[in-house]
């Protein structure tokens, strides 16, 4: 087995939080994969690469090699992520890539390249990642294997609540829509499409607090 806690699920179904407080409870690094992503697109996007054209695949397959991606780890022992040497946490969360991340995310060529990155950083002992495809392709072999989800409703909401990654004048409907359009874009892509796990912890925290969620993946964590 692969000393990983896999944590997957939808957009804005608060992964990104609760894998951080998990790899804090336990006391490991903790790796946001969804951000390297970002990272990607954001490398795109300032390549003026885009998404939608047709030459966008084999344009970034040419970029790639070039892009240097890596987490490293800050003053506190906690790992933040450095594209091309420099941390990129603020810039990745803007509406412009938030838009175009699923589009880069589906181009096998950048699935290969970060499920490569992704599967080095395990050398460095127990982990927490979290994303979409942890638990099915990244670590199929995970020791432990989570799969978080809530209504479009829910997850709205909370994203509304982060600000940042949406577009002025949002509200609950329109992001809602939005991340429905996501949802079934990442479900029916291709290459490496968001799913569950078999073996998967299913979590729906439509009604459940951050601590109730905690609690639920420590509990089997500590079985």
């Amino acid at each position: 087995m692969q000393n990983v806690i896999a944590i997957d699920g939808p957009a804005a179904s608060g992964k990104s939080t609760i894998a951080r407080m998990v790899a804090e409870k336990f006391h490991v690094p903790y790796i946001n994969t969804g951000n390297m992503y970002r990272a990607v697109t954001l490398y795109a996007l300032q390549k003026h690469i885009d998404p939608d054209c047709g030459m966008a695949r084999e344009k970034l397959s040419v970029i790639l090699p070039q892009l240097q991606l890596d987490y490293v780890e800050n003053k506190e022992g906690k790992l933040e992520l450095e594209m091309n040497g420099a941390l990129v946490a603020d810039s990745i969360r803007g509406p412009e890539v938030t838009e175009s991340v699923s589009q880069i995310s589906s181009i096998p060529e950048v699935r290969e390249f970060l499920v490569a990155k992704q599967r080095e950083f395990a050398s460095r002992g127990l982990i927490v990642m979290e994303g979409r495809d942890i638990g099915t392709v990244v670590f199929p072999e995970a020791k432990y294997k989570f799969f978080l989800t809530a209504s479009p409703e829910v997850r709205a909401k909370r994203r509304l609540a982060q600000g940042g990654e949406i577009a002025a004048g949002s509200t609950v409907e329109s992001v809602a829509a939005e991340i429905a359009a996501r949802d079934e874009m990442d479900m029916k892509r291709k290459i490496s499409p968001l799913r569950k796990a078999e073996d998967a912890i299913l979590i729906d925290s439509s009604e459940l607090n951050i601590e109730q969620v905690i609690e639920k993946i420590s509990s089997y964590i500590n079985k």
